[in-house]
């Protein structure tokens, strides 16, 4: 098998070529910020599709200079490099791309240092979270930190521990996924995805103020609904009762997509089956991502592998 190559600081490397200093800061303090980019295989043709690489980018542009970090390229020209980057390794099947851009000083100290790196790699990605059934989730004895603390809406990978506390937490008490409630009590998100409830025909999720991410995935659910299937989204406080009385739950993320929720903390969601209306987002949303809705072709980026491409000369 292939050694991936990876992006490393400005330089297409083999994977066992990319080594950081045990000092590295981000390693030792979390000083990071990443992305998550889908890039789903077309068997057809042997191309990739990445999912709306420039918004990551452009999110990732914004959400640096929390930490005071700078990319060392533009995000049109990142999403170029992602494409380079799947190209050559000639994946056979759905990919996931991560890039972080860290602190690389190598110092002990809890000020940002000036230093930064940047870095992007490539892995097989199938289904995060089982999509296929409904999922039973517990609302997280742990509480999702606040913008003034550690802002959720970056992507800040000291953050992360939060998130995996939560999630290790459900799975060691038997469930599939955590819910987190905000400092105030209020529904903010599920470990690592945006999430939404259905009630009386609409949409419901939490808005930007309660400690969530602006997820690129949540935005794309909020537009399908709208434009495909007329049913708008409110966003507002959501409490945590809510959950036990919404006719549907899912979460959405770029690695979970839309995962329908059937259980909460014991009690039924809904039918306790996936929902008709979460049923249809996931539909419209495979469609999307896989190159069968021409109204959002914008939010593709098809990269033709070389291999591909000459079979078909």
């Amino acid at each position: 098998m292939p050694e991936p190559i990876v992006y490393f600081d400005g330089r297409f490397v083999p994977d066992s070529a990319a080594k950081l200093p045990v000092l590295t800061h981000c390693l030792h303090y979390g000083t990071g910020v990443f992305e998550g980019i889908r890039a789903y295989f077309d068997p057809s043709t042997g191309d990739s599709l990445l999912f709306r690489p420039l918004d990551h980018f452009e999110r990732m542009g914004h959400n640096v200079g929390i930490l005071k970090i700078h990319l060392p390229h533009l995000p049109a020209s990142l999403v170029e490099i992602a494409c380079e980057l799947v190209r050559m390794n000639r994946p056979t099947t759905d990919m996931y791309v991560r890039p972080l851009a860290y602190k690389a000083g190598q110092k002990i100290g809890v000020t940002l240092p000036d230093e930064d790196g940047f870095l992007m790699v490539t892995v097989p990605m199938g289904q995060y979270l089982d999509t296929t059934k409904g999922l039973s989730c517990c609302v997280s004895s742990w509480r999702r930190l606040q913008d003034n603390s550690i802002p959720c809406r970056a992507k800040i990978c000291g953050a992360y521990v939060n998130s995996a506390l939560a999630a290790q937490e459900a799975r060691d008490r038997g469930f599939d996924e955590a819910i987190f409630l905000n400092e105030a009590g209020h529904v903010a998100e599920g470990s690592a995805e945006n999430i939404f409830l259905v009630r009386g025909g609409r949409l419901v999720t939490p808005d930007v103020s309660q400690g969530i991410l602006e997820g690129i995935t949540r935005d794309t659910v909020m537009t399908l609904a709208r434009e495909g299937m007329d049913i708008a989204t409110d966003q507002r406080v959501v409490d945590r009762t809510e959950l036990y009385v919404a006719d549907e739950i899912f979460f959405t993320g770029t690695a979970a997509q839309i995962a329908p929720v059937t259980k909460v903390d014991g009690r039924v969601v809904g039918t306790g089956a996936p929902g008709p209306i979460s049923t249809a987002l996931q539909g419209a949303y495979e469609r999307l991502v896989r190159g069968g809705a021409p109204d959002h072709e914008r939010w593709l980026r098809r990269v033709t592998h070389l291999a591909a491409a000459g079979e078909r000369r």
